[in-house]
């Protein structure tokens, strides 16, 4: 066990709340998303310019898709706002950038504006990584030269949080708060969570906040407290 984290919590006496980073070295690596962070380490070597990442809610697509970005520059958009968004992205694509996609799904995607966009990256020989809860063949694609596009795409998929990503997730939320946690109680939450990262975060954020306001360190009990208030105990 790691020294550092053993016996109570401490805590400052401000409430420090940090934002997701986006830097690949914050990347928790478990065999849950082992094959989407390769992916995104093999870039540019990506076998095709058009990459959908799929996965369950609170799997890490975005979070993995905004590494990405940071490192290969360009946009992201919502599938849904497509449409709207589609002067940008060509500005975006014609400055050499690149595009995220994000929660591509069934009646979510103009699909002429899909197709388009595809074939514009292609030409470009630029990269496209859609992210979405399921694979390109569950969309419900009725434009037939749009399917046979996304058949020829790669997909990369995440899988539902296993517990070590699960514990290293919340150990370092919490460091981002500047605690230190019992891993017991770490163990403790686990078992009884939601598995997503998503639920990781609001828990973490949950715990703090319980022990603040009780002023007390964190143990199982604030951590018992938290989980009922989210409804997970």
């Amino acid at each position: 066990m790691n020294k550092s984290l053993a016996g109570q919590s401490t805590h400052l006496p401000f409430d420090l709340v940090t934002e997701p980073s986006v830097r690949r070295e914050d990347l928790i690596e478990s065999p849950a998303n082992s094959t989407a962070i390769s992916l995104i380490d093999a870039w540019p070597d990506w076998p095709g310019n058009i990459t959908v990442l799929a996965g369950p809610v609170g799997s890490g697509k975005s979070h993995i898709a905004s590494v990405w970005l940071t490192n290969a520059g360009g946009i992201c958009c919502p599938v849904n706002s497509l449409p709207e968004k589609m002067t940008a992205i060509q500005s975006c694509l014609d400055s050499g950038g690149n595009v995220v996609l994000e929660d591509a799904g069934p009646g979510v995607i103009n699909e002429t504006d899909l197709f388009h966009l595809i074939n514009t990256v292609r030409q470009m020989k630029a990269y496209c990584l859609i992210t979405s809860r399921t694979w390109p063949l569950e969309w419900q694609i009725k434009l037939p030269d749009l399917l046979s596009r996304l058949r020829a795409t790669q997909v990369v998929e995440l899988l539902e949080p296993d517990d070590l990503l699960l514990k290293q997730v919340m150990i370092k939320l919490f460091a981002d708060r500047q605690l230190m946690i019992d891993e017991k109680v770490i163990d403790y939450c686990v078992v009884r969570m939601e598995r997503s990262l998503e639920t990781a975060t609001r828990l973490v954020a949950a715990i703090d906040s319980e022990a603040l306001s009780r002023k007390a360190t964190i143990s199982r009990q604030i951590a018992g407290k938290a989980l009922e208030k989210l409804g997970m105990n």
